[in-house]
């Protein structure tokens, strides 16, 4: 009799053991979600809520049962029809709440003879996700815009000198514009391409060690014609004992032309320009500053965006595609490296370009 009660008492406190372990874990895991877990009874009140769904849904002490919760935030849900209608009933929902926009699953609770004793509701963090397809329909909307300026000012020259005869200075005139609009096109589908590439990691980067400083003289070389165009005065000072870089050369170049092109583009006749390259801890840098139109503080913060531009009419104008910035932090993103800007409206730029020295 005693060794039985004895025995018993052991199976007790083992399954008692096992109990707590398993709610310690089960607490443990609640506790450490990012997804919110919300448990109702069948009257509605809370059984069990974890830290996520209370920060996610902005729940205060207050809010203690379904209806409250789910008035607050403007949801119609039933918790009748959730538990005895579900197979009829939609059990999803999407709300936005401040900035942030969570996705609520809700599904009855049953016991182990399949009787409702509750329900559940999982919240989703989608606030990445929304900003996602909306950054996604923006891009669509804005290729789109771009490539139908273009097309719309070819077509339209293009079927007026078909529809009558022009003396050779008017069809010069508009075969100029037909070739600049479609050379504007060209471009605009390179750059997409690019970034298309790069998203899909298609483009091969061949790192290797060079002098940056030569780099930044070839490509100011490059650029000399724009420069004598536009009256600018263009000055580049090397720091001496500036380690090679290690970077993918060719990425490189493009994100120094892309930003020299910028300087001289957006600089009226005869400004300055001046180019740093120098080093600092184990990353070689350049610095380009101009005394342009510059860019209005509100609109920093989004310079790297893909098509965003400042000046939008001002931009096209001159032939940009509100792509070079986001190519070029790409490219330097890959390559360890990093861009900064800072500028004032009115009074210029200043662009540094940081470039790691170490493999």
């Amino acid at each position: 009799m005693v060794n039985a009660f004895y025995m018993m008492t052991k199976e007790l406190k083992e399954n008692l053991n096992e109990v707590s372990k398993r709610k310690n874990q089960i607490e443990t895991i609640l506790l450490h979600m990012t997804d919110g877990i919300i448990a109702f009874n069948m009257k509605g009140k809370i059984d069990l809520i974890n830290p996520a769904a209370t920060r996610l849904l902005r729940l205060i002490p207050e809010d203690e049962n379904f209806e409250k919760i789910f008035t607050k935030l403007n949801v119609d849900v039933n918790l009748e029809k959730i538990i005895y209608l579900e197979n009829w009933t939609s059990t999803e929902e999407k709300v936005t709440i401040g900035d942030n926009h969570v996705h609520m699953h809700f599904a009855p609770l049953k016991d182990d003879a399949d009787i409702p004793t509750g329900v559940i509701v999982v919240i989703q963090d989608i606030t990445e996700h929304v900003k996602l397809d909306n950054m996604r329909k923006e891009f669509v909307a804005d290729v789109s815009h771009e490539l139908k300026t273009p097309i719309t000012s070819i077509m339209g020259y293009a079927d007026t000198l078909l529809e009558d005869e022009y003396d050779r200075e008017t069809q010069s005139k508009f075969l100029n514009v037909i070739a600049t609009e479609a050379r504007r096109m060209a471009k605009l589908v390179t750059d997409l391409l690019s970034l298309s590439r790069y998203d899909n990691d298609e483009i091969k980067q061949e790192k290797v060690e060079f002098d940056l400083g030569e780099l930044v003289k070839q490509c100011q070389d490059k650029l000399q014609i724009e420069i004598d165009k536009k009256k600018h005065k263009v000055e580049c000072f090397v720091t001496a004992n500036v380690p090679a870089v290690y970077a993918d050369k060719d990425g490189i170049e493009r994100v120094v032309l892309n930003i020299l092109t910028n300087s001289i583009k957006y600089t009226p006749d005869g400004g300055n320009i001046k180019i740093y390259v120098g080093f600092v801890y184990s990353d070689a840098y350049i610095k380009i500053i101009d005394n342009g139109i510059g860019i209005p503080e509100e609109d920093l913060s989004r310079i790297f965006e893909r098509f965003y531009r400042v000046d939008k009419a001002r931009t096209r104008e001159m032939g940009g595609t509100g792509l070079g910035l986001s190519i070029a932090k790409e490219i330097l993103d890959r390559n360890d490296g990093s861009i900064d800007i800072k500028s004032v409206k009115g009074e210029g730029t200043e662009i540094v370009v940081k470039v790691p020295t170490k493999k």
